[in-house]
């Protein structure tokens, strides 16, 4: 059962979660008028994934924003700027917190139905397939539109078009229902994205954020920003015996806290028995204090890791904390 500082911390990191989702699309005289905002907002974009299409939606997705700017032949100046700040001030707790994608699988996953458990042979697995959404980031984002740029002088967003299911769940579905138009040109490409998006949201119920996981370029490009975003979860290398226990308890697949997997909600937070983390500004560790970290007695560590629960264990070099994990992708 989850301590009482753990529930309340979730309590507020969902309710950041709602509060971000509602913002997006705060043009509430839209929601069910079949069309689309027209707000004067659509040029600037949201940190988290929501479609520009959605009924209700004031801003631009980034993600979309990006393929469209790629696939006109201009190089998206005000996306990548817009990407290097939400990632430099956040990294990856854009998806922990401002994205509407995340809050729909963790409400999905909460239906009580078995899971699958995170063994070392399945985190061996996933770590390796979720390296699939740096070649959707790559192709789909990227090298196809302005392939077909170049090609034809016009590009589809790819991703957003064949793909996303933020987009069907939150756009595509709700304006087929409400508009006669959209529902006369639905056909196959619908109905491929309509399944894509209920395999997804199927597999939200047993594994924790797959699309986030496996498909979100979003995701990918904050990633990239994790290890030197000023905001995060910050381990006290004095604390932190690298037992383990705050991966060990991760839902995501996270080898070491603040690395490519790590969404830094801040779960693990209460988990750790030595209080070595903590939210706050993140700050690069100097060789020193990883040593000084790392150099405790090998008792100590090895109670604590007798102490997780079953299943629960590690692969070889996955030791939570800020150094262990180097052994997988």
């Amino acid at each position: 059962m989850a301590e009482p500082s753990s529930r309340c911390s979730g309590m507020r990191r969902r309710a950041v979660q709602v509060l971000s989702m509602l913002i997006y699309n705060a043009d509430v005289s839209r929601w069910f008028s079949g069309g689309i905002s027209r707000s004067s907002l659509k040029h600037v974009c949201v940190p988290g994934l929501n479609c520009y299409s959605c009924p209700g939606a004031i801003a631009s997705c980034p993600l979309g924003s990006l393929q469209n700017t790629i696939g006109g032949g201009r190089f998206p100046f005000f996306v990548t700027g817009f990407l290097l700040l939400a990632g430099t001030l956040l990294g990856r707790m854009v998806c922990a917190f401002l994205c509407p994608a995340g809050l729909v699988q963790e409400l999905l996953y909460k239906i009580p139905v078995k899971k699958l458990k995170k063994t070392p042979r399945v985190l061996a697995v996933t770590r390796r397939l979720s390296l699939l959404k740096y070649a959707l980031l790559v192709l789909l984002c990227a090298v196809f539109p302005l392939a077909a740029f170049v090609r034809s002088g016009a590009a589809s967003p790819y991703f957003c078009k064949f793909f996303c299911p933020a987009g069907t769940l939150g756009a595509g579905i709700p304006l087929v229902l409400l508009n006669e138009g959209f529902r006369a040109a639905a056909g196959r490409l619908f109905a491929w994205k309509v399944a894509v998006a209920a395999v997804l949201l199927l597999w939200s119920a047993v594994f924790f954020r797959p699309f986030c996981t496996f498909f979100c370029p979003l995701g990918a490009v904050y990633s990239f920003f994790n290890r030197i975003a000023l905001a995060g979860i910050r381990v006290d290398a004095q604390k932190c015996l690298h037992c383990g226990a705050c991966t060990a308890h991760c839902r995501m697949q996270t080898l070491t806290v603040n690395d490519r997997e790590c969404i830094r909600c801040g779960d693990c937070i209460p988990r750790c028995p030595h209080n070595a983390l903590s939210m706050g500004h993140v700050r690069q560790q100097s060789d020193s204090e990883r040593e000084r970290g790392a150099a405790v007695p090998t008792n100590a560590a090895r109670s604590t890791n007798a102490a997780l629960p079953t299943g629960a264990a590690l692969p070889p070099g996955a030791g939570g904390g800020t150094e262990g994990g180097r052994g997988l992708l």
